[in-house]
Parts: structure tokens; C-alpha cells; sequence
């Protein structure tokens, strides 16, 4: 009886062989691997819920996308409406530019806008809504413009069309700018999309 099952394994091996999925050849493409980075942060930071100030939402990066988290801005009562804009302009770019809190961090949130940029308003022949910022926009990375554009355009430092007229420290002149569907999915490739405006 020993004999005979010593005997049996190794044609069970083989049988067991058989069984098993055959290569293939044939290149086949299931999309790429599913992604660890949740993209849902745990809840808003203590330091963001405790703040004062006023609520607003900016973009972050997660992943290839934008998604928005929950922030507050600073603008002293009585504040002129066109001084307004501008404060809260540079509030949104002061927290685009801070690190994301831990729980976001763990999340896989990021940013791209770099600290120390600043935002002034109108200049002389601008139109009146512009925003001009100290980097040139067609100078920042495709993904920084994007969180601005989408961030800006979403808020009280825009006219609340979902654009945002941006120029530079300098020429050319202010482009206005959109925040579209496609920039949110995927700010890396398509940047937010432009026109010319007409100054006063």
C-alpha cells in the first residue's frame, strides 16, 4: 500500500499541473493597476475646524485629479469690496501653498502651488476683475495653474462665472481663464483653457 501511493504522487502532480491557467501570448490590457491613494481624507483638520474666518473650498492634488478641501480665510470686517477680492485672493493662495494636514497627507493629497506667491489687483488699463499674480501664469506648472484657476474661480476673488481673469507681474496682458470639467480630472494634460479680455 505504500508502495502504491508513493507511486500515485507524482502522476497527481502532474494532474494537478494541468489545472493551472496556460500563458498566453496574446497581449491583453486591463487598464492600469487599482490605486492605494483614497482621496478621502479622514475629516477636516483641528487647526481648520477651530479657525475663524470665512469658509471656503480650495483644489488639492490627489492622484492625477483636483479635489476640493475644506478651508477658512481671513478678511477684516468692513473690508472695500475691491480690496476684498484681493485679500481673499491671497487667503486662497496662502492655503493652496501650505502643506495639506496629516490626515490629508496620508490620504495622498499634495499641492504644487509654491509658498511665497502673492496676488495684487488691477492695474491701469486692466480689466477690472483682474488678478495679477507674482509668478506669470504661463509660468507656473500646469497642475499649480489648474488648482489657482479652479480654486479662484469657485470663490469671492472671481465674478462668480466659474472663470477668473489671472495676468503676471508684468506682460503680457491678463488672459481670462476657465476651470473646466477635463482640468479637474486631469490638470497634468489639460491645462485650464484661456481667452483674451478687453481692458478699460
Amino acid at each position: 500500500m505504500t508502495v502504491r501511493r508513493l507511486l500515485a504522487l507524482p502522476v497527481l502532480g502532474l494532474l494537478l499541473a494541468g489545472c493551472g491557467i496556460r500563458a498566453t501570448e496574446v497581449p491583453t490590457d486591463y487598464g492600469p493597476a487599482p490605486s492605494r491613494v483614497r482621496c478621502s481624507p479622514a475629516g477636516p483638520d483641528a487647526a481648520d475646524r477651530s479657525a475663524p474666518g470665512m469658509a471656503v473650498q480650495v483644489f488639492l492634488l490627489c492622484g492625477s485629479s483636483l479635489m476640493s478641501v475644506d478651508r477658512t480665510v481671513r478678511v477684516p470686517d468692513g473690508t472695500a469690496d475691491s480690496a476684498r477680492r484681493v485679500l481673499v485672493a491671497q487667503g486662497l493662495l496662502d492655503r493652496l501653498a501650505a502643506p495639506p494636514s496629516a490626515a490629508e497627507k496620508e490620504a495622498g493629497y499634495t499641492t504644487d502651488v509654491r509658498a511665497g506667491t502673492t496676488v495684487s489687483g488691477a492695474r491701469p488699463g486692466d480689466p477690472e476683475d483682474t488678478l495679477r499674480l507674482s509668478t506669470a501664469p504661463d509660468e507656473l506648472t500646469s497642475y499649480a495653474l489648474a488648482q489657482i484657476v479652479c480654486t479662484f474661480s469657485d470663490s469671492a476673488a472671481a465674478e462668480g462665472d466659474g472663470s477668473v481673469v489671472l495676468g503676471g507681474p508684468g506682460g503680457p496682458e491678463p488672459r481670462r481663464y476657465t476651470c473646466t470639467d477635463e482640468v479637474r480630472a486631469r490638470p497634468g494634460s489639460n491645462e485650464p483653457p484661456s481667452s483674451a479680455v478687453a481692458g478699460d
